[in-house]
């Protein structure tokens, strides 16, 4: 398994994807030898020195911590790093739109956790164990790093990270669901955790076919009128964000806090989650047995 590169950055960068593909050598993706990092450090774009966000030690730690927790169990980490991860890399939507952040972090601060959590077993098809190039530089639902942090930001309720920790427990889940547009409501996030909690969409098919048959009734059925929302007021995401200059560590036992916003009205949630469950019923789940 690869080690940390020899040159790690202090500070996070942005990488554009034109000059990322000369790094992705058959020698990283195939787990044997990373980069050693200093001809990556001269194509990338700094960013603002005076932000404190943009510090790459506190990342580092936290990825560090999760190979050695979970080095039983790699794809436990999702859960444990998504809300940290999201609590200790603050950012608005439209900085984490940006893969040039993500594509750093990933091949210049820590390419071995992408090797860790996403070299593939080795199967009699495949013997030889791989890392997809996209788990370094591809779309905000497969990118190791991105995946993690959008899946905080979209089943976050307000605050609250257990719905997160919940939904990244479930790998079908976030593969399937975060493709949705229809995830960034909040009433509509919260409802699929809540049948997931209660065990009544539990499988990866069963997964596939309510989110099928979600998107297809929203065409036809607004969520907003089913599930109100409360107005979001964007300076609680803005003190939020100014706080990280000063703010701790995030915890590595209990949970941290997100920004101080409102949660989803529970009557929301609520009706959302019966309906869901109904649409649940019909929904197309291959294999699974109907009625005669």
């Amino acid at each position: 398994m690869i080690t940390r590169p020899n040159h790690v950055p202090e500070r996070l960068a942005l990488l554009a994807t034109s000059a990322v593909d000369p790094f992705l050598t058959e020698e990283l993706l195939s787990g044997e030898q990373v980069h050693g990092g200093i001809d990556l450090a001269k194509v990338v774009e700094p960013l603002p020195e005076d932000d404190a966000r943009w510090w790459v030690e506190p990342i580092r730690s936290l990825v560090e911590d999760a190979m050695f927790e979970f080095r039983e169990d790699r794809t436990r980490a999702d859960a444990w790093l998504a809300p940290r991860l999201h609590a200790t890399l603050r950012l608005t939507r439209r900085e984490a739109a940006d893969k040039r952040l993500w594509n750093h972090l990933a091949l210049a601060v820590a390419p071995d956790y992408v090797a860790w959590r996403h070299l593939s077993e080795p199967t009699a098809a495949r013997p030889q164990r791989r890392i997809a190039a996209e788990r370094f530089r591809g779309p905000a639902d497969r990118q190791c790093f991105s995946r993690l942090w959008w899946a905080a930001e979209l089943f976050r309720n307000g605050a609250d990270y257990e719905p997160v920790e919940a939904a990244c427990g479930n790998q079908d889940l976030i593969h399937t669901v975060l493709r949705m547009e229809l995830i960034d409501h909040r009433p509509t996030a919260q409802a699929l955790i809540r049948l997931l909690q209660r065990g009544q969409v539990t499988t990866g098919r069963e997964i596939f076919g309510l989110s099928v048959a979600i998107n297809a009734a929203g065409a036809t059925l607004i969520y907003d009128i089913l599930g109100q929302d409360r107005r979001r007021d964007p300076a609680h995401l803005r003190d939020w964000i100014a706080e990280a200059e000063s703010a701790p560590p995030v915890e590595r036992y209990e949970l941290p806090k997100g920004p101080d916003e409102d949660p989803v009205p529970e009557e929301s949630v609520a009706a959302l989650t019966s309906y869901f469950a109904e649409l649940f019923e019909t929904a197309p789940v291959r294999g699974r047995k109907t009625a005669d």
